[in-house]
């Protein structure tokens, strides 16, 4: 959510921001008129609360005169009267200021965050900016296959069966599958917490509205989220677990040096998918559920532009201990995701496509997620709290690292490579196998 002060004193500043973004400009308007007539309401209320109550000390005392001046009776007993009718005034406002608060809260909360000074203004991903680029695509003497086609050839994906349990967009991970799956989240995992200093947590998978609002999934894009119903009470699974770490301190006031807080977690990702209707129909690339390794930071604002830059460096070291080829992007204004003031979004090469596909997407939200879920922190001893600013990425989404692996390292006989760095967690484990000192993911025997 967007400081109110913009919808008063910014407004210029507010629309040319938001022009460079893709929606949001058409509210600022109405915005503005609901904080102005909030501004209105407000102080009129205030002054006829000001009046009423120097009128009941004015009554107060008028009483207290009644046993020598009948007249003072009289008095307060008009004063009385009159005030009836400022009493209904008041209730008149008050619950017309809380109508205009509903709508001015609503609309508020569906008003992208800005763009910072340092993003390229753009409307598409083609006005996206190439940063730089890591490692070099290999050549293959034989038609690359897609990961779809070398999972189920080598039988450790299996999208029929899961296909039948819950429809499209699902997948089923067997044997070597499903143990490569787990060990890409234990590396990713174990780097995160013992080199770059983040905590591990295991949060809740479902979370409540309040939750979703917090982090920016609602109101607007309650289309694309799964949620339950049981008895009446409502919760969603959550679309990645930036959710749940960043609401870790929702409306909580922090002491400064408790910050920057790092944090970590693998979770299942639950999306409906609803906007890509015909995109990426085969294999793992967009699925209703999928499992990702998200990091968080809460930080002083200060600092957060420099988190971010740490933050896209600690995904890409999990990508360059993979050896697997790589470009970082700087999203233009008009890509970036709603809660987003600045992202970098890391692609990873795919030789079946021949293009490179996001595997990672670390994004500085610095102030919006903290003001809409009121996460604070207090600068000094009694200072007056500040919003502290959070970050959020992909460190990374483990199926797409899954496919790139697949992809990247598969021979002409379909068996695939494994990444030296992924070795201690595979060694000897069923369906892998010793070649001339490498370590393959050979054809299951699944029935």
């Amino acid at each position: 959510m967007l400081d109110p002060r913009y919808f008063q004193e910014g407004l210029e500043e507010l629309k040319i921001g938001l022009s460079k973004r893709s929606g949001g400009a058409e509210l600022v308007a109405q915005v503005a008129l609901l904080s102005q007539s909030r501004k209105e309401l407000i102080q009129s209320s205030d002054t006829l609360k000001a009046r009423r109550n120097l009128v009941s000390q004015e009554i107060a005392h008028l009483k207290g005169l009644a046993k020598s001046s009948p007249q003072a009776v009289q008095e307060a007993e008009a004063k009385v009267l009159a005030m009836r009718g400022v009493g209904d005034e008041i209730k008149a406002l008050d619950e017309k200021l809380k109508e205009v608060e509903e709508n001015y809260q609503a609309l508020s909360l569906r008003i992208p965050n800005l763009p910072h000074l340092t993003v390229p203004v753009g409307h598409s991903s083609e006005d996206n900016v190439e940063v730089r680029r890591w490692g070099q695509p290999g050549q293959f003497s034989f038609e690359p296959k897609s990961h779809v086609d070398l999972g189920e050839q080598l039988k450790v994906l299996d999208f029929e069966r899961a296909g039948k349990m819950a429809g499209a967009r699902f997948a089923l991970y067997r044997g070597a599958g499903a143990r490569l799956e787990r060990a890409l989240i234990q590396l990713m995992l174990d780097l995160h917490t013992a080199e770059h200093g983040y905590q591990e947590v295991i949060p809740p998978f479902m979370v409540n509205r309040a939750a979703m609002t917090g982090t920016g999934q609602l109101p607007k894009f309650e289309e694309d989220l799964f949620k339950t119903h049981v008895a009446d009470r409502e919760l969603f699974l959550i679309p990645t677990s930036e959710v749940p770490l960043t609401n870790l301190f929702r409306e909580e006031i922090l002491e400064a040096d408790s910050l920057p807080y790092y944090l970590t977690a693998y979770s299942p990702c639950f999306r409906s998918e609803a906007g890509s209707y015909g995109k990426d129909t085969r294999g793992l690339i967009r699925l209703h559920q999928f499992q990702k390794v998200e990091l968080v930071k809460i930080v002083e604002p200060e600092s957060s532009d420099e988190e971010l830059e740490k933050m896209v460096g600690n995904a890409e070291k999990i990508l360059q201990l993979l050896e697997l080829p790589y470009r970082v992007l700087l999203l233009c204004s008009g890509d970036m995701g709603f809660s987003a003031a600045k992202t970098y979004d890391l692609e990873v090469w795919l030789p079946s496509q021949g293009v490179y596909r996001e595997i990672s997407s670390c994004s500085n939200c610095q102030d919006f997620q903290a003001r809409r879920a009121q996460i604070r922190y207090r600068p000094e001893p009694q200072a007056k709290p500040r919003l502290v600013h959070t970050l959020n990425g992909s460190g990374l989404a483990v199926g797409r690292t899954f496919v790139a692996i697949l992809e990247n390292y598969q021979d002409a006989e379909g068996s695939i490579r494994i990444p030296k760095a992924l070795h201690p967690y595979l060694q000897g484990a069923p369906g892998f196998e010793r070649r001339d000192g490498e370590l393959y993911l050979v054809s299951q025997q699944h029935r």
